[in-house]
């Protein structure tokens, strides 16, 4: 860490290239998928592919979300965001969701894909492009967390969809991420890390001490600007039974804010669409 809080270059690297791998990962077990498929075995094919790549732990372990689900439809507990039976059928939206960490370094990502052809899916896709331009506008001019959170509420509501990350424990749409530096046992309670979990409590009493949270969301506790450090930035969005979201992380500076890594899918993507235009 540097004396501002910022990762050094070389940390930067670390987290970087296991945000490519966590993604690749989730892309190849895209084009696995299949009709019948379950979301337990999709998520378990996920955690299998990273773990024979050198993922060593997890802040949390794989989740998959099949159909409506990918919009969290009647989700009241948080059991039920865990991969259920539910099977995928043609045309069915997805998400796919993993957190590994390898030697210290953590990533959190979200890949939304589609089994064939969804309108509704192609269209909330092309329209998550707008929410990654406005929350790393407004982290650089400087504004409150809560302010920013409320300005993509604002945002989903002119594009006429729901916000779905509101569903989330906390009402999150981020989270900080820092290396694991723990010497409790590896072991995952609920699908999450205690290794990981030790290290976010820990960064969540230090920030409360400073009147901040590690976790963004849209109360009083987040009317602060970003601290710096790296945030894992997940805006979710949902239409008649649709969700997409993607995740990714956010660098924060004293002085500056920008994506840790253009090169990912969805970015791909939506630069892909805007050079046919």
């Amino acid at each position: 860490m540097s004396h501002n809080g910022v990762l050094e270059t070389a940390d930067l690297t670390g987290f970087r290239e296991l945000q490519q791998l966590a993604y690749a990962g989730a892309q190849a077990v895209a084009a696995t998928l299949e009709p019948g498929v379950t979301e337990r075995e999709a998520a378990r094919r996920l955690r299998e592919w990273l773990t024979e790549r050198g993922v060593q732990d997890w802040f949390h372990t794989p989740f998959a979300w099949f159909g409506d689900r990918t919009a969290f439809r009647g989700f009241r507990v948080p059991t039920q965001f865990f991969p259920s039976n539910r099977r995928l059928s043609a045309n069915m939206p997805f998400i796919l969701d993993c957190a590994p960490v390898r030697d210290g370094y953590v990533a959190d990502i979200g890949y939304a894909g589609c089994l064939g052809h969804n309108p509704i899916f192609e269209r909330l896709r092309d329209d998550l492009a707008a929410y990654r331009a406005l929350i790393v506008e407004q982290v650089r001019a400087g504004d409150t967390l809560r302010d920013i959170y409320r300005a993509v509420d604002a945002l989903s509501a002119r594009q006429g969809y729901d916000n779905r990350h509101r569903v989330y424990p906390g009402r999150v749409i981020a989270h900080q991420v820092g290396k694991v530096n723990s010497r409790l046992p590896k072991f995952i309670v609920a699908g999450f890390g205690v290794r990981s979990l030790q290290t976010l409590f820990g960064d969540l009493l230090v920030e409360r001490l400073h009147h901040r949270s590690p976790l963004w969301a849209n109360g009083e506790i987040s009317n602060h600007p970003a601290t710096p450090g790296l945030w894992a930035v997940e805006p979710h969005i949902g239409f008649r039974g649709v969700g997409v979201k993607f995740e990714e992380i956010l660098v924060v500076t004293d002085t500056d804010a920008y994506w840790l890594d253009d090169d990912l899918p969805h970015v791909r993507h939506w630069q892909g669409k805007a050079e046919t235009r």
